[in-house]
């Protein structure tokens, strides 16, 4: 591997959602270095940061049949049994629901839990609830997937929080989608539900670090058995 390969190796790519920001961030470090130098350090460290927040690494993701990954990356804040929200149609009885809470510091690219095809998306204005509080999932702005994996349903709900005023979705209803596969994003910090079938146990606990596309959350078939994995 020359030099070159290995520079570009460690270099996390930015998505392109994210150009727009990063180009006004770094127009208004420049007025500001024109005003006064040590804002225009200030405006600059800004850019980076709004570089790191829209970077968009890599996974690599277990495929097997039935595993369910963690949609983004952030702190498993909540893993509990609640009526899911009526727009899903999933039912009136209490599902298992993982929620990854996002900080400003955490990758904000929103990956699919399941293989399948998705089956509704459902946007939803709201209010804008610190994401970390239970009553973002009912009362704040989301953009809900339905996703028919063949055998049973999962919802993924991208909720809008506090800092966050723009959800974005990148796929369409009737669109078949692989486990690991980006499907939208949020800017800037907020929180990421999902929904798994009746019975389903989870396999991580609140306070856990989830990286989207990599962390197992739940197994549908309930087992073991060996895994394969994709990058992407």
């Amino acid at each position: 591997m020359s030099i070159y390969d290995s520079i570009r190796s460690q270099i996390v790519p930015v998505t392109p959602e994210g150009y727009p920001f990063i180009g006004a961030f770094a127009f208004v470090s420049l007025v500001l270095f024109w005003l006064w130098s040590p804002l225009g350090w200030l405006g600059t460290l800004a850019t980076i940061w709004c570089a790191y927040f829209f970077r968009d690494p890599p996974r690599v993701t277990p495929v097997r049949d039935g595993l369910v990954v963690a949609p983004a990356d952030g702190r498993v804040s909540q893993v509990t049994s609640v009526v899911p929200p009526q727009e899903l149609s999933l039912g009136n009885r209490p599902l298992p629901r993982i929620s990854i809470f996002m900080s400003v510091f955490d990758c904000h690219m929103n990956r699919s839990p399941v293989a399948g095809k998705i089956e509704k998306i459902i946007y939803l204005p709201g209010k804008f609830f610190n994401a970390d509080l239970d009553k973002a999932s009912a009362d704040n702005e989301r953009n809900s997937l339905v996703i028919g994996t063949g055998s049973a349903r999962v919802a993924v709900v991208q909720i809008a929080g506090l800092v966050a005023r723009r959800i974005v979705c990148f796929v369409r209803e009737g669109q078949p989608i692989g486990a690991g596969e980006r499907f939208g994003m949020i800017r800037f910090g907020s929180r990421v539900d999902v929904y798994l079938p009746e019975g389903t146990a989870p396999k991580v606990a609140v306070g856990q670090t989830a990286i989207g596309g990599e962390t197992v959350l739940a197994d549908l078939r309930g087992s073991d058995g060996g895994l394969a994995f994709r990058s992407g």
